[in-house]
């Protein structure tokens, strides 16, 4: 059996994700109804007076980051101008149709659908989050998914590339521009900057500094097979650290607002296959490969919802309902984008296979 035709296998980590992020809520719930003196000590701990970025989130969230930034080879993307029309794809959906198709669809449920059953306040603070969880495409966990659906990984890695360098100049000025016109919130902006420079452009210029000087000295192979796997391990601790702090910073709302939990995941369920089904039936019609179309289809659906969080956190605090937008996010993440990814494998055939999927980019 060829490799390309063997059944995909994940670690055990990936395999149970779900069940992972479900233990960690459970812990974090009860870490925050049973200890929530040091819940708030933490919940307090911030990179100054009046930053609202908290220190917990923010280095766990840099050891979360840093590794995939590591990843992230942008010499590839000249490459993809001779095949650019997946890019371009998945660019006009990410940042031309999703944050603003969120924007829409949070202010018809959270405003109008749900009107009878959430208060006005908390509405807006919904829709606040919803908007900044669509304004942050998915940077790690696409490659999960793309390996899924035998995506091509130079591609995908094209992909994600271009979407981080867009995230550092357009992800405040669109998470601004749509809160401000879609609720009654204003953004505090200096504070939304501040989460941009330490969640995306620290990290990312660490990552991209290290991977440039790294090769140089130990070559391509070392870094691949020995340094970016060390971090595997610290990634994963990262990620589950997180949740934890997330869901008991949130024990409350999710304990007492069960019910609006269930409403929150209904818009952002929506927008999910939307954007997905909009990227990959847009792949269709330009027939670009399945190799190509599939991670563009999940990386239209997915979010990077550690950022989400991180700035819903700084921008309304860690007990707001904006956060607790993005923490719907995170629950429903995992099993949504399983199931585009089935979807995706069981309509490879509607696909051209082009004569070398491997050489989409050099």
């Amino acid at each position: 059996m060829s490799e390309a035709s063997a059944p995909k296998r994940l670690n055990v980590f990936e395999r149970y994700l779900t069940l992972w992020v479900a233990l960690c809520m459970v812990a974090g719930v009860a870490l925050g109804k049973l200890l929530p003196g040091a819940t708030d000590a933490v919940r307090g701990l911030e990179f100054g007076q009046g930053s609202r970025i908290n220190v917990a989130i923010a280095v766990l969230i840099w050891l979360m980051v840093y590794p995939m930034m590591l990843k992230i080879d942008f010499t590839s993307i000249l490459g993809v101008r001779r095949k650019p029309k997946g890019l371009l794809v998945t660019l006009f959906v990410n940042w031309l149709v999703k944050p603003f198709s969120m924007a829409f669809l949070a202010w018809l449920f959270f405003k109008h659908v749900f009107a009878g059953l959430i208060a006005p306040d908390l509405a807006d603070q919904y829709i606040a989050g919803a908007i900044i969880l669509a304004a942050a495409p998915c940077t790690a966990m696409v490659f999960v998914w793309s390996y899924l659906t035998e995506g091509d990984p130079a591609y995908t890695l094209v992909q994600v590339s271009v979407n981080d360098l867009i995230m550092l100049v357009a992800f405040a000025p669109i998470v601004t521009f749509l809160v401000s016109g879609a609720s009654n919130l204003t953004v505090p902006f200096r504070v939304l900057l501040l989460s941009v420079l330490v969640f995306i452009v620290i990290p990312l210029a660490l990552g991209s500094l290290s991977r440039t000087l790294l090769i140089r000295a130990k070559g391509k192979e070392w870094f691949e097979t020995r340094f970016l796997t060390a971090f595997h391990p610290v990634t994963v601790v990262a990620l589950l650290a997180t949740l934890v702090l997330i869901f008991a910073f949130q024990a409350d709302n999710l304990l007492t607002s069960w019910f609006h939990v269930v409403l929150i995941a209904i818009p952002l369920l929506v927008q999910v296959y939307f954007n997905s089904g909009l990227a990959y039936g847009l792949m269709k019609l330009l027939k670009v490969p399945h190799s190509v179309a599939a991670p563009g289809a999940l990386i239209g659906a997915s979010n990077f919802f550690e950022l989400a969080v991180a700035t819903a956190i700084a921008l309304y605090g860690p007990g707001s309902g904006a956060a607790l937008a993005t923490v719907v996010g995170v629950l429903v993440e995992v099993p949504v984008m399983l199931s585009v990814c089935a979807f995706c494998n069981r309509t490879r055939s509607f696909f051209p296979e082009p004569a070398s999927a491997a050489g989409a980019v050099a």
